[in-house]
């Protein structure tokens, strides 16, 4: 085995797995709480939902697909000044998180969106009918009833998000993707470009499992 990565520095990479899981879970749990209000705004005030406004639509909605737009490298570098301005450093698994989460909100967002427009509308308008206020009608019946597709949304989004984090590797923010970057392909170490990315496969295969079990867990409920 030695003989076969024998410039595979396990220690390094055990660090790298920590790192990336600091920025995965440090982003995601940023990400959901930020995409997840802006996904019901935008489903709340569009044309012929219970908030219509076709200005806070049109700016939210304009907002979101700016920042949807932007390849996530590009933006790692052009939000390096507001990240300092942030936590201090653009660095590291700290200076990750924020570009991390402004990339994948966006993302979320629209994936939140779709999922509450798959909700019957008789349940909305039952709701309506018993008198529910608007907060109500979000929390009481549009999320449960769009708990699968948040859920499973909140999947593709963890498994963006790795993707993210190997890119962020880029600009010195460690983890999984700064080893594969610095060592497998600047120094052509081939071993750790293999155990990186196997290592990198596996956590989204364990993301997708458990986001599955979870969105099955929700629709048989």
């Amino acid at each position: 085995m030695s003989g076969w990565f024998s410039n595979v520095d396990w220690a390094d990479i055990g660090r790298a797995c920590l790192d990336t899981l600091a920025m995965l879970g440090g982003s995601l749990v940023l990400t959901i709480l930020l995409g997840l209000p802006l996904g019901v705004l935008l489903y709340l005030t569009a044309e012929r939902q219970i908030a219509q406004n076709r200005v806070a639509n049109a700016v939210i909605g304009t907002i979101v697909n700016v920042l949807r737009s932007v390849p996530f490298i590009i933006l790692l570098i052009v939000m390096i000044p507001l990240t300092v301005a942030l936590v201090g450093t653009s660095l590291g698994v700290v200076g990750a998180i924020p570009p991390l989460v402004i990339g994948a909100a966006p993302f979320y967002a629209r994936l939140v969106e779709a999922a509450l427009r798959e909700v019957d509308r008789t349940t909305i308008e039952a709701a309506q009918a018993m008198g529910a206020t608007t907060r109500q009608i979000v929390t009481g019946a549009l999320i449960p009833e769009a708990m699968p597709g948040i859920v499973s949304g909140a999947t593709v989004t963890a498994v963006a998000l790795v993707s993210f984090t190997a890119m962020a590797g880029v600009v010195g923010a460690g983890g999984l993707g700064d080893l594969a970057i610095r060592f497998g392909y600047q120094r052509f170490q081939t071993d750790v470009m293999v155990v990186t990315v196997t290592l990198l496969v596996l956590l989204v295969q364990a993301i997708q499992l458990g986001g599955d079990r979870l969105t099955r867990h929700f629709t048989h409920r």
